[in-house]
């Protein structure tokens, strides 16, 4: 295996292993459940995941070998720490018509770091205040907005999408490109 780490900040931190379909490809990564923060790239193949696993990540006891990853990516096909596994299955239809979930936005929310830059852009706090939502609760506010209409939630909607190809990590950010360069 020569995938580099994720993030190299977060080499050794302590995780498991889940899984979401888009277009009928499974894809596995690590998530840590303390910290809500995306550990791995998106992989397709349980074995890469399982060496990517052993290599950097770790669980609440210490590290493992892959064998021990590997029965953990194969869990991670049929059940979630995070959601439904319903909630799990994507279409890349539905991520160009800009239609989410709360999960995924929650996923693609963990896997830009939660990064803040969003809510720091005048134009989307002025909005967000016309929409009488209040700036400060970031995402939330986000989450609001998708479910309005009007210029102020589309403009919140669309930064929303300029930053997460902004700070998407790894793969993910190519991954669910139809969503982002609608």
């Amino acid at each position: 295996m020569n995938l580099a780490p994720l993030d190299p900040d977060r080499v050794g931190w302590a995780g498991g292993i889940e899984s979401i379909t888009l277009d009928g490809t499974r894809y596995f990564f690590g998530f840590d459940y303390s910290s809500d923060l995306v550990l791995s790239p998106l992989l397709e193949d349980q074995t890469t995941m399982a060496a990517y696993a052993a290599k950097y990540m770790a669980q609440r006891d210490g590290t493992h070998d892959e064998a021990y990853w590997s029965e953990l990516v194969t869990d991670a096909v049929d059940n979630s720490d995070l959601t439904e596994p319903d909630d799990r299955d994507f279409s890349t239809d539905d991520l160009r018509s800009g239609r989410t979930t709360y999960h995924l936005r929650y996923l693609l929310g963990a896997a830009s770091s939660w990064n803040t830059d969003l809510f720091e852009d005048d134009e989307v706090v002025a909005a967000l205040k016309r929409l009488e939502l209040d700036p400060d609760e970031d995402w939330e506010s986000v989450d609001r907005c998708m479910e309005l209409t009007g210029p102020d939630a589309e403009l919140v909607v669309s930064r929303y999408f300029v930053s997460l190809g902004e700070n998407l990590q790894g793969n993910w950010r190519t991954v669910f490109a139809p969503l982002i360069e609608r």
